[in-house]
């Protein structure tokens, strides 16, 4: 009976399996293996429920690079990865969330190099190098495809101290152009300017991950109040986007939920809320505040929002610190799109050994795993 059922329905009994499972699943046969590459849909809601994203925690020490994972759908059962097949130091930089790949940056020079990874896995690449050599530019990734079987994505290279070759003075500058690295061409292309200003801001802010919605990429600054520049790529259109009570935030994060640009904050001695921005350049209307007691909990009684990290994306927004400290998550919890507030406890031990990486800092990411091979690995 299995073997006779039409592709499309046995994807949607698939569709209910955690990565895991699943694996299991497609190693049974060929047409196993090749059904849920081509037909499963990670954007659609009812599989975000079903199988919400991971909070992978990348720990980054001195004797080397781990992470940890979550798997929301059991409990919050976490599992330790180890990243010792990484050859270089490294810093993640984003998520390719429906690739199951991370976007990484090497820290053993000046010049920014890019990689990716598969933590589960265990794939490594380095990407290749740019065509404008930069420092310390801001980096953003856009998923060009999530259709199953054809998934590709951009990496975006804005701004940054260019470096003149030997044959130059020497003397740097701020690069003025964006650079985009396509997966499927595998090469870098100049594709436009930027702004000179923004160039500016851009770098000497050293802005986390970027947001990509409906057409736009979002980096938020923070020279000053907090602001938010917008790069439209279709028409290499920049501009600015202020942002509600930008100079009483303790801390902000941008996302995209349901498709939509969010924005994370908290004030300082008050509370957390959950903006969203309007479609047509319209202004951020909150949508949730986050519960008191459970705010509270989270902040240990202190009433003080610094130190806070979020990671928001569509099904899930994510609140934490470092390692050892609890998390606050507010994420979909069924198909018709109702959401619900969660505590997660810290992470101190996996499969009963006590973790010893408590006071050591974290980067939180949203990934959803995927354990099969890419051929973005392929060189």
């Amino acid at each position: 009976m299995w073997s006779n059922l039409p592709f499309d329905l046995l994807a949607y009994i698939f569709s209910f399996l955690p990565p895991d499972s699943l694996a299991c699943a497609k190693s049974s046969c060929r047409n196993w293996h090749r059904c849920p590459d081509v037909y499963f849909d990670p954007s659609d809601s009812r599989r975000r429920s079903q199988n919400p994203t991971w909070f992978i925690a990348v720990i980054i020490r001195s004797s080397g690079i781990v992470c940890y994972a979550q798997n929301p759908v059991d409990n919050h059962r976490q599992f330790l990865l180890q990243l010792d097949f990484i050859p270089t130091p490294i810093q993640p930089i984003s998520p390719i969330r429906n690739g199951g790949l991370i976007l990484l940056r090497s820290t053993t020079a000046d010049l920014l190099q890019l990689a990716i990874c598969n933590p589960f896995t265990r794939e490594f690449r380095d990407l290749p190098i740019l065509t404008v050599p930069r420092i310390n530019p801001a980096v953003g990734v856009v998923e060009l495809s999530s259709i199953p079987g054809q998934f590709h994505f951009g990496v975006f290279v804005v701004g940054g101290l260019s470096v003149a070759l030997p044959a130059g003075n020497g003397s740097s500058a701020y690069e003025s152009t964006v650079e985009m690295f396509d997966s499927r061409r595998g090469s870098w292309l100049i594709i436009g300017p930027v702004p000179l200003e923004y160039s500016v801001r851009l770098t000497v802010s050293d802005p986390d991950a970027a947001v990509y919605c409906d057409g736009v990429i979002y980096w938020m600054t923070s020279t000053g109040a907090y602001s938010v520049i917008a790069y439209e790529i279709t028409t290499n259109k920049w501009k600015e986007l202020n942002l509600p009570i930008a100079d009483r935030l303790e801390f902000a994060a941008l996302g995209r939920r349901n498709g939509k640009l969010t924005l994370v904050g908290g004030k300082c001695g008050g509370d957390a809320y959950v903006w969203e921005h309007g479609k047509g350049g319209m202004n951020w209307g909150i949508i949730e505040k986050v519960p008191f007691e459970l705010g509270m909990k989270f902040l240990g009684g202190k009433g003080c929002w610094d130190n806070t990290k979020c990671v928001c994306t569509d099904g899930m927004v994510c609140f934490y610190k470092d390692v050892g400290s609890g998390m606050l998550a507010w994420r979909e919890i069924d198909e018709n799109g109702r959401w619900g507030w969660f505590w997660i406890d810290e992470c101190c031990s996996i499969r009963g050994q006590q973790l010893k990486l408590q006071n050591f800092q974290i980067k939180g990411l949203l990934l959803h795993p995927n354990l099969a091979h890419s051929s973005h690995f392929n060189s």
